[in-house]
């Protein structure tokens, strides 16, 4: 029922502005090049609110920010509903961590934290440090956060690949029967899909 009732959200709205909608979230977008595509976001902005106030429907602006992408973007501010949005350089969207230069070094770093934090809590849980018991929950509770949404974000600075490569030698030094092992020989003890 929600999407019938947002389906006519931005129809109005100028051709050359995109707009995504998902669940509750709705993401406005245009390439602005010159003056007449600067005045055609707050235009549509407008629209939306409109739309908004025709449906009672209220739009969290608190929760509405302007992403600027590129190194000759002119940064405007835009309004809705009479509140200047906030500006951001960088946005959790659907779990992934976006940035205005779309480097993706921000969301590889939180993962890390949280695969580490993860690792960790099964460092300290689980007693029996036996690889064939271990694997199970490495896989589940640590390499999930590092693989989530990976082929959207798949890395191709080798810093980052080597941070997401540390949580994994980090695992593979947990055992003490593997530690004399060079890396690839303890994941090629590990089995494989490691």
């Amino acid at each position: 029922m929600f999407l019938v009732y947002i389906n006519d959200l931005g129809v109005d709205v100028n051709e050359s502005t995109t707009i995504l909608k998902f669940t509750d979230d709705t993401k406005i977008y245009a390439v602005c090049n010159n003056e007449h595509d600067h005045r055609v976001i707050p235009s549509d902005l407008s629209k939306l609110e409109k739309w908004a106030n025709n449906w009672q429907m209220k739009l969290n602006v608190k929760k509405c920010k302007t992403m600027h992408l590129g190194y000759n973007n002119s940064k405007l501010q835009y309004w809705l509903d009479g509140n200047v949005l906030n500006s951001t350089s960088c946005e959790k969207d659907v779990g992934v961590w976006i940035s205005s230069d779309l480097k993706l070094t921000h969301h590889i770093t939180k993962a890390c934290k949280k695969a580490n934090r993860m690792l960790g809590m099964i460092k300290c849980t689980i007693v029996y440090k036996n690889p064939h018991i271990l694997v199970t929950p490495y896989k589940s509770q640590v390499r999930s956060h590092l693989e989530y949404c990976c082929s959207a974000w798949s890395p191709h600075y080798q810093k980052d690949k080597e941070l997401l490569e540390k949580v994994q030698r980090c695992f593979t030094r947990m055992f003490k029967e593997l530690k004399e092992l060079d890396y690839y020989d303890r994941l090629q003890s590990l089995g494989p899909g490691h």
